[in-house]
Parts: C-alpha cells; sequence; structure tokens
C-alpha cells in the first residue's frame, strides 16, 4: 500500500447528492448521502456550501462498492494519512473512511464513511451496545436519494462537536419527532455524559411534553 501524507491530501471536488447518483447509478448493496448534505437532505434545503460529500455504507459491503467504481483509485484515510488500496483489497478494520477518486482525476470526489452492522442491526462503532434495526438507518427523501437519519447524523457529529455542527444541531434537533429526539437523547447520555447538547434535548422534550 502506498501513503501520501498530510501535506499532499489534495483538493475536493464539491460534488452534490445527485452527482454521486450518477456514479454510483450501478451499485447494488445500500449507500446514502451523509454528513452535512445528509441534514440538508432532511429539511429539504441548503444550509451552506458543502466541501465535499459524504456517502455512507456498511463496512460488509465496502468491497462491491469499490469493485463497482471501475477506473476509480482509494484510499484508506486515517490519522491524517492517505494509504492506497490496491485492486481487490478492503479497508482495515481501524479505518473508517475512503477517498476515491477517478483514475487521474486530481480533485477527491467522494469519501466513503463505513458503518458497522450485526445481521440486520446497524451499530455505532463507538459503543456497540448502541444499535438499531438497518431498515430505520437512512430515510428515503423527496429527490429520490437515501440520506443517513439525522439523529444518527448528529449523534456521529456530537463528539468532537465544530460550530458548523452546533449550528447543524440547532437547525435539525426542533424538526426531530419525539421518538427520534428521545433516540438521540439515549444515545448521548450512554457515550458522552455531560454533553452540552443533552440540556437542549431535554429542554426540548419538556416544552413539547
Amino acid at each position: 500500500m502506498s501513503k501520501i501524507n498530510h501535506e499532499e491530501l489534495g483538493t475536493w471536488y464539491a460534488a452534490d447528492p445527485e452527482k454521486a447518483a450518477t456514479w454510483l447509478a450501478h451499485v447494488t448493496v445500500p449507500w446514502w448521502i451523509a454528513g452535512g448534505q445528509a441534514l440538508d437532505l432532511f429539511l429539504n434545503e441548503a444550509s451552506r456550501v458543502h466541501a465535499d460529500l459524504d456517502v455512507g455504507v456498511l463496512r460488509r459491503d465496502i468491497g462491491h462498492m469499490l469493485a463497482t467504481l471501475l477506473d476509480w483509485e482509494h484510499f484508506e484515510a486515517r490519522s491524517g494519512t492517505l494509504t492506497r488500496l490496491t485492486i481487490g483489497a478492503v479497508p482495515r478494520m481501524d479505518v473508517n473512511s475512503v477517498w476515491s477518486r477517478p483514475v487521474g482525476g486530481v480533485n477527491w470526489a467522494l469519501e466513503f464513511m463505513l458503518d458497522e452492522s450485526d445481521g440486520e442491526f446497524w451499530v455505532f462503532r463507538r459503543d456497540p451496545w448502541i444499535r438499531r434495526p438497518l431498515s430505520t438507518l437512512s430515510h428515503l427523501g423527496s429527490s429520490g436519494l437515501r440520506y443517513l437519519a439525522p439523529e444518527i447524523q448528529l449523534l456521529y457529529k456530537a463528539k468532537a462537536s465544530r460550530p458548523k455542527d452546533q449550528v447543524d444541531f440547532e437547525r435539525i434537533v426542533p424538526k426531530l419527532d419525539a421518538t427520534a429526539r428521545s433516540w438521540l437523547r439515549d444515545s448521548l447520555e450512554k457515550t458522552l455524559p455531560g454533553h452540552s447538547w443533552l440540556t437542549v434535548l431535554a429542554d426540548l422534550e419538556e416544552s413539547v411534553a
């Protein structure tokens, strides 16, 4: 495996979700839009310009995903280093992100975010006790594209939240239904007790009770 260091990571082509649908038209395993663009699909409105495009896929399906993208190159992304995946190889178990682009391309096009699973259940990689049916992992948007359930996306964002993640939380949480809010609150209490978002979730639950 060849490596690219942090200083040579390159730039991103800011693709939109519809472009992903074109690139992944022949993929037969489940996939969904993730990251900030997933939240935009949930609200059916753009919040900001996104620098990249995240696509979620189950770890067990990533081999098929990469094999389907003919004439693309793929790199494990971990700790500021990119490591090229040879043809037929899959990411190591401690790698949760794969950067991909057409062979010969300068800009990165897709970042695959790997989700864990156990049979018919999605499993949160930071706490395997947090799980839910795969049927609830993503939603079908009005555009015809699937996107990661917003409460799951917020759970991922919570650990090392940046200013834009705080903005996302504030605009998304009031739009979640009671079941999704309760799930997010319970999951945060288990993984990040004392997180500032817990107070907001509790207050919101009281206000709508």
